[in-house]
């Protein structure tokens, strides 16, 4: 069997479109992920051979405002059940305790607390990731376009496994599988409001 562990984050995903704080005046406006045109993934390698898979059910709540961060906030729920790499034997043990354990722990869930505008349309978001019982903070680095009521985003975080448990026995250390793993996110968003 040759489990893998892509992690997700995804979601850190939506992440993409804002960011989290104090609530401001005006409220952001709302953002409806287009998920057909949209990938939460993951990327890694097994004994030095690279694959990569995505998750194919996740949601997100997006409220932004590029002119009004502080109101801008998202939340990126992921189920670590849908996670695939092609690879049939990974597929299987991704969800098991070894893993994700995604029958004590079914979703991810990644949130927004900050975003920091760096020019050019490239921003900087940070949060939080929920995972396997432990809360740690995860930036993700991304470029943002809009135009019109169209939000396209895409970015990649880099998360490393062992901080949460993602990878026992075997798997816990660096030989097999390395213990960071990146998560590209691409996120097609339309206003909603």
């Amino acid at each position: 069997m040759r489990p893998m562990l892509p992690v997700a984050f995804c979601l850190a995903a939506a992440v993409s479109f804002g960011i989290g704080a104090e609530s401001a005046k005006a409220a952001a406006p709302a953002w409806k992920a287009d998920k057909a045109n949209s990938k939460i993934g993951f990327k890694s390698a097994f004994s030095g051979t690279a694959f990569e898979g995505g998750f194919s059910r996740w949601d997100a709540q997006i409220n932004f405002d590029p002119k009004n961060l502080p109101a801008s906030k998202v939340v990126v729920t992921v189920d670590l059940a849908s996670a695939m790499s092609g690879d049939s034997d990974r597929d299987q043990a991704l969800p098991t305790a070894d893993w994700f354990d995604a029958a004590k722990f079914p979703r991810a869930v990644f949130t927004t607390t900050a975003i920091k505008d760096l020019g050019g349309g490239r921003y900087q978001a940070m949060g939080t990731l929920s995972l396997k019982g432990v809360v740690r903070p995860v930036t993700l680095p991304f470029t943002l376009q809009i135009s019109g009521d169209t939000a396209k985003m895409t970015g990649q975080a880099i998360i490393n496994r062992s901080q949460f448990n993602v990878g026992q026995g075997q798997f816990a250390g660096a030989d097999a599988i390395p213990l960071e793993v990146t998560v590209p996110v691409s996120v097609v968003a339309r206003r909603a409001n």
